[in-house]
Parts: C-alpha cells; structure tokens; sequence
C-alpha cells in the first residue's frame, strides 16, 4: 500500500506503509504543540510560514514507518507591507512602550533596594567600552567603502532623481507615478521631473553636533552655530573610540565621580604614569575623489563591485546597530534631528508640527537604526529589460532600499531580509484587463 501526502506548497511525497488499517483515532499526519510546526499556521494565517515546517510521520512500527519531512524555509514572510509611513502631524512612537519603560524602571528600584550603591559601568562612567573600539573602526570603513563602491556603481547602474522632491528610482527612466509633492507639483499634477541622481541623493546624510565631551553639559540654544556638525554616524563612531585629528574629543583615564545625577567631577589623572603605547589602531579608509572613480570595465567586475557594495552596506548597518545598543542616541519625536549622546540639546531649531507649543524644543526619545541609517525605499523593477513600470499595476510591484535595488540591479544576489518587500513571488499581469480580474 502507497500513501501519498499532497500539498501545493510542499509538493506530492510519497512513502510505503503495511497493510494494516488505521485505528479511528490516529491519523497519518499528527501536530506536535511542542514544536514550532507551521504547516497548520499555514492555513490559518493565508499561506505565511513560520520558522521551520515539519510534517512527522506516526512514530508506531506496527501501523506506518515513515521518515519525519522536514521543510526549511526562509525566516522572512515574502509580500510584506512596508512599514507605517507617519505624516509630519505625528510623533513617532517609542521603540519600547513608554508602559514597559516605568515597569522595568520600577522593578529596577525594587531590586536595588536596601543594596549598595554600584558603579556605573562604562561608557557611563566616561571609560571607553574597548571591545567596541574595532567595531567602531570597522564601521566607519564600511561607511567609506560603500560610498567608493557605490560612486563606481552609478557609472554602470542608472538612477534617476526627481528635480523637486526627494524621491528617487534605480533604472534607466523614472516611474511613472504622479506621487511628487514638491514645488509646483500642483501645476505639474504630481509628475516628477527626473535628472541623473548622486551618491548624496541615495544616501541620506544625517548630520548631528560634535561633542567634544559626551558627558559635558548640553549644548544651549546660544551656542548652536559655533558647534560643528558632522555626519550622526562618524560622530557615534568617534564616540565609541575613533581618533579622528579634525574633531577632537575627550578621552578619560579615570572613571568620573558622580556627584549628582546631573553633576560630576573629574577623577585627578595626574598621578597616573604616562599612557603606554598600544597596538597599532586599524588604519582608516578615504574616500575617492570624483574625478578618480574608474567604473568596472565588463560584467563580471561589476557583479563583484555589486555584491562588495552590498556587504559593506550590511556591515555598516550591523556595526551601527550595535553601537547604538552601547552609546546612546537620541532622535526629535517630530523631526528628523538626531543627537548622539545621553541627552539631546537644547538648540530650539525644531520646525514641525506645533513647534510653537513647544517654543522650538525637541522631544528627545530614543533612536533606532533607521533613524541613523534612513532605507531609502525605491520601486523595485522585476524585470531590467522591461525597466519602465506601468502606473496601472502598482499595486503589484514591490520596494527595496536603494541601495539594495542597486546591487540587485548590478548583479548581486537578492539578500532574505529584503524579499518580504520587493515580491518576488508576485505575478505581475501582462495587461490592465488582465490586473482587474485579479482577487
């Protein structure tokens, strides 16, 4: 006898048994709680797979032997929505709910009552956190490694930005989506005006004030023209343990003592001997003139220029990300000003929604990597020989960061994280007639 187990995922599998009835109670297909199945929540949930999908086989010798089929797939769902777009009328929700905050904070007091009192550890006690310095290195290459590769990219990869609003797209032409909201764009009824796009166009450089104690008191309103600003991520780097000769910073030998919560005093370094020379620190990358970026020369160099891209691009973000778990940043919960550092500044230069109610001020609440590092989604082209997409089937096509859909574009293969948003899997109809008889 022949069972067969027939799926329009999974495929038809087959597999012998012995002739033998079943008993009423059990099935040839069994779900185990314990474990995290998915072929059930595939059903429930409109086909979306979780983690891992195993089908198990009855484990009885008398009734069926049949080895467990295991099915791995991917951790990202495909044809997810990109994330909520917030309009400059409202304040960006906090990272952790501002309930789950007073919680832990209350069984934090709860936990250190009647102990002593600790130490802060670093970086809040003014030290450097020296397994980060690497990282921070590592980052900040990263961020010039991406900004040369992708200068020899927009030699080969067309991308088009739009004269009066910041929308960009990768191909040869622009799409045709009347979504411009920037001057005239009534007059012009929403149609872009696209021109060929720079490196500053793809990626969004947030610029932050330079410390040069991080711990110092906070930069008044007064003062907010004569501090430097630099890009947010070279400031978190340099923060972190980047010797940069330009933007000098303070480094501590001795934890500070805490006077207050607000209040400290530096520890005396006079005693201590002179600072012993260390390992040699990693040597930092720079950027490439303009006028000596060489575009890759045939196809395969190009790939390769694609995919080292696309690593230093993952490599930027992750180092970045983690950085931010240990020197913390703060963003405007109304715009885009960013402040690495404890505590944000008290420069009134906050033009959003009621900024008048506010006299200016930033509402200061904890940054996430987007607000370091913006994804800058564009519409992703299924198919490069076809590059101009129709305005009728735009509900089929699918987004990805710019400077994935270059790399995809370039050569490099499609990274997971990124395949829930470009829909890979999505038939794009051949027609409109044929897109309106579609469920």
């Amino acid at each position: 006898m022949s069972c067969s187990l027939i799926s329009p995922e999974l495929g038809t599998t087959f597999f012998s048994c012995k002739q033998r009835s079943l008993p009423p109670k059990l099935g040839l297909l069994r779900y185990n709680p314990q474990q995290d199945l998915g072929f059930l929540d595939s059903l429930k949930f409109n086909g979306k797979k979780s983690r891992h999908q195993r089908i198990y086989g009855v484990p009885s010798p008398n009734i069926c032997r049949a080895q467990s089929l295991v099915v791995k797939c991917c951790n990202n769902p495909q044809n997810v929505d990109l994330p909520r777009y917030y309009s400059k009328k409202e304040k960006k929700p906090f990272p952790v709910p501002i309930v789950e905050l007073r919680r832990a904070a209350r069984e934090r007091m709860k936990s250190r009552k009647g102990q002593p009192k600790r130490s802060a550890p670093p970086p809040k006690n003014g030290l450097l956190v020296q397994r980060m310095i690497p990282l921070a290195y590592a980052t900040l290459n990263a961020r010039t490694t991406l900004i040369n590769t992708l200068k020899k990219l927009l030699k080969v990869v067309p991308v088009q930005a739009c004269k009066y609003c910041n929308e960009i797209h990768v191909g040869p032409v622009g799409h045709p989506f009347r979504s411009c909201q920037g001057q005239n764009s009534s007059i012009r009824k929403g149609k872009h005006e696209w021109v060929d796009a720079v490196v500053d166009d793809i990626l969004v450089q947030i610029e932050a004030y330079h410390l040069y104690d991080r711990l110092g008191k906070r930069i008044p309103h007064e003062e907010r023209f004569s501090v430097p600003r630099i890009p947010a991520l070279v400031e978190l780097c340099i923060q972190a343990g980047v010797d940069l000769p330009e933007f000098p910073t303070k480094r501590r030998r001795k934890p500070i003592i805490r006077i207050s919560k607000s209040e400290f005093i530096d520890a005396d370094e006079s005693e201590l001997p002179d600072p012993i020379s260390q390992d040699p620190k990693p040597m930092l990358l720079t950027e490439i003139p303009d006028w000596e970026i060489v575009p890759p020369s045939n196809a395969e160099q190009t790939v390769l220029l694609a995919e080292e891209t696309l690593q230093a691009w993952e490599k930027m973000r992750g180092g970045a990300n983690r950085l931010m778990k240990m020197y913390p940043v703060r963003v405007c919960g109304y715009c885009p000003e960013i402040h690495v550092g404890p505590t944000g500044h008290k420069a009134q230069n906050c033009g959003a929604y009621k900024h008048q109610q506010r006299n200016g001020q930033h509402g200061w609440q904890s940054a996430v990597l987007n607000d370091l590092i913006p994804a800058r989604y564009v519409w992703h082209v299924p198919n490069l020989e076809e590059p101009l997409l129709q305005k009728e089937l735009r509900n089929f096509y699918g987004q990805a960061p710019a400077v994935v859909e270059i790399c995809v574009q370039g050569g490099a293969a499609v990274p997971e994280q990124y395949k829930p948003t470009m829909r890979l899997d999505v038939g794009i109809p051949s027609s409109v007639r044929e897109a309106e008889m579609v469920v």
